[in-house]
């Protein structure tokens, strides 16, 4: 299995390891995250974030462990806090190692002694598995090893944070190896199943955590946690903690880990990569995969999103197919089905289970393009007959006959979408009522995924042997693409415009054009798509993905950073979105020969991602980056269709066994 190691002149300095994250999953929405150094710095930084309702109601039960190594009563922190004007204690100093191997491995060299920590989740459980050991120490060692730890729990949804509550229950229930916290009476209750030698009440508020990536995005940073007791194990034997919302019993531990290592064997055999960064892919891949229901769903991005419809339309080739697990596309594909409502996809299912929300256009578009690819790998005709195809006609219905949001086939066969207030389009960046990007009309993109939609349906048609319904769709498809070409070559610039509506014609150079090309069944005439690759790679390609509009435009911003209302000014005005840097790989390929140079060149525009994976979200794809070199990575420390873009690409080189 693949493994990330940390070198150690990284962990010195706490502005690099307070920078460095880790995440676990559990395959239900949960996930423990921290960082390197052991110092909380988002809101979301959790060791046990439990999915209540999976895959969501993500709640901050345990938010860490205060670590005290004890070696013949001195005393040693392994902790790291920051507060107002300090960080105590200091324990990252003594970090002298970090390793991603499957799991999140921290190293301390304490008097003359290392010790190990390890973690990670049970799989579609909201558990985490904790353990410490002496892994050297000097021979004839006399010496009494103690580890003292002290949970300080946060008991609050994951968007929020927590400060003194009057309201919290400070006693807890003590079975045998099992300790039971219910602070607030409508919470669940947190079973810490340990091996330790005794508990100790405390009763303590630990007061004014600082998180520091709070604070950089204009958000409340400060936090109280409850520490309800002290627990002591001796180290002359492993110390393991269970952190769950359900009973378990603490000899399981060494068993979890075992079935959890083999299980992530598993994925990235299946996958059947060579390459180390792409086996890294397949288990980054995983994380975002949730069950929902009896079904499967696409977690977007980690923290703070939940499952998108686009999002998950767009990574599900790259997360599923690329990685060998068509069944769980299948699963996908038939619990997103149940969801279409007026010829539309639902673009998110709100984190505290309401109606899902259905203001989008382009997820339901990219609904077409995954069926595609499902059934491209599987040539699984039943499902898609029987289950998808008739609901993909009352798609194609609904949008001739116009749908919600003014969404409609106009009368030059190209679908208009757009009203005043509401952004449909993937740069859907909102202030209030303020629509960043609002891109009415006929959007250029779209376009482009509605003929390619046309096509799948004729396809399909043809596959199921519905010659006149194959005719219908081929005469739209026909129709769309000669308009498209008539209207949208912006001879000024040699691309493409980004957005039509009547007489306006925006010239902004955008990705958005990049799809024109990249898509199975290009809308875009021959001799233009090589100008418009060109174009793109020339103004908007970075080592990490393509900014969202060209440095030559006045409205470009180079660096996303500060508040939420200057973030979301220029979430689409320059910043680097990894996910594009599929789409464009697509096009490239397509324009140029198949040859060792294009081969070559595609693994240089792939370098900076193989770098990535070790500078922020170990192991894992950030969101975004800042449109100026040196590009730093901002948004959502890990996001799927990062991920699964680049899985995707990757997996059509020779990468496999």
């Amino acid at each position: 299995m693949p493994s990330i190691t940390i070198s150690e002149n990284e962990l010195s300095e706490l502005e690099r390891s307070g920078a460095l994250e880790w995440i676990e999953t559990n395959g239900i929405g949960g996930y423990a995250s921290g960082t390197v150094s052991g110092a909380l710095s988002r809101r979301y930084h959790g060791s046990l974030v439990a999915a209540i309702k999976p895959p969501l109601e993500r709640t901050v039960l345990l938010s860490k462990f205060e670590e005290t190594l004890v070696v013949d009563g001195e005393r040693f922190d392994l902790s790291t806090n920051r507060y107002p004007g300090t960080v105590y204690p200091e324990g990252y100093k003594r970090v002298s190692g970090f390793r991603l191997d499957p799991f999140p491995v921290w190293t301390y060299k304490v008097a003359d002694v290392e010790i190990e920590k390890k973690l990670f989740m049970v799989y579609g459980e909201n558990a985490t598995v904790f353990s410490w050991s002496i892994k050297k120490r000097p021979r004839a060692d006399k010496r009494n090893f103690r580890l003292e730890l002290r949970p300080l729990l946060a008991y609050r949804d994951h968007h929020h944070l927590q400060h003194l509550n009057e309201g919290f229950d400070p006693n807890y229930g003590v079975l045998e190896r099992l300790i039971l916290f219910k602070p607030l009476p409508d919470s669940p209750t947190l079973f810490l199943a340990t091996d330790s030698l005794s508990n100790e009440p405390t009763g303590n508020w630990f007061r004014n955590f600082e998180y520091a990536i709070e604070k950089e995005r204009g958000f409340d940073f400060t936090e109280d946690l409850f520490q309800p007791c002290l627990l002591n194990f001796d180290l002359s034997q492993t110390a393991n903690v269970i952190a769950s919302t359900e009973q378990r019993n603490i000899t399981d531990a060494a068993d979890l880990a075992r079935l959890e290592i083999e299980r992530r064997k598993n994925l990235v055999k299946i996958a059947g990569f060579s390459a180390a960064f792409a086996k890294q892919l397949v288990l980054a891949a995983d994380q975002f995969i949730v069950s929902r229901g009896d079904g499967k769903s696409v977690i977007a991005g980690y923290h703070w999103f939940s499952d998108w419809g686009r999002d998950t339309m767009i990574s599900l080739p790259g997360l599923t197919l690329a990685t060998g697990r068509p069944e769980i596309a299948k699963s996908i594909l038939q619990e997103f089905s149940k969801h279409i409502s007026q010829g539309m996809l639902p673009n998110r299912f709100p984190d505290k289970g309401e109606t899902p929300e259905y203001n989008t256009v382009d997820a339901t578009l990219w609904f077409f393009e995954a069926i595609r690819a499902y059934a491209a790998i599987t040539d699984d005709r039943e499902f898609v007959r029987d289950e998808l195809y008739d609901k993909l006609v009352e798609i194609i219905d609904w949008h001739i006959r116009g749908t919600r949001f003014g969404i409609h086939v106009d009368t030059d066969g190209l679908l208009y979408a757009g009203e005043e207030g509401v952004q449909l389009t993937w740069m859907d960046a909102k202030i209030g009522d303020l629509v960043i990007t609002p891109r009415t009309g006929k959007a250029v993109e779209i376009q482009a995924l509605w003929y390619n939609a046309l096509r799948i349906m004729a396809d399909l048609s043809i596959w199921f042997g519905e010659t006149k319904s194959a005719s219908r769709f081929t005469e739209m498809a026909i129709i769309a693409r000669e308009s498209f070409n008539g209207q949208f070559w912006n001879a000024d610039t040699g691309c493409l415009f980004d957005v039509i509506d009547g007489d306006m014609k925006d010239g902004s150079v955008r990705p958005n054009q990049i799809l024109a090309v990249s898509l199975t069944h290009s809308i875009l005439n021959g001799e233009k798509a090589a100008k418009v690759v060109a174009k793109v790679e020339s103004e908007l390609l970075t080592p990490v993905g393509l900014r969202s509009l060209s440095p030559t435009d006045s409205q470009y911003a180079p660096i996303y950073i500060g508040s939420p209302f200057d973030r979301d000014s220029v979430y689409h005005q320059g910043t680097v979105w990894g996910w594009l840097i599929g789409p464009f790989i697509d096009a490239y390929r397509k324009v140029h020969p198949d040859n060792s140079d294009t081969r070559r060149h595609v693994d240089e525009i792939l370098s900076g991602f193989k770098a990535h994976i070790s500078e922020a979200m170990i192991g894992q794809v950030s969101e975004i980056f800042d449109g100026d070199p040196p590009h730093a990575p901002r948004g959502c420390a890990a996001q799927a269709w990062s991920v699964a873009e680049l899985l995707r690409v990757v997996s059509t080189k020779q990468d496999r066994k």
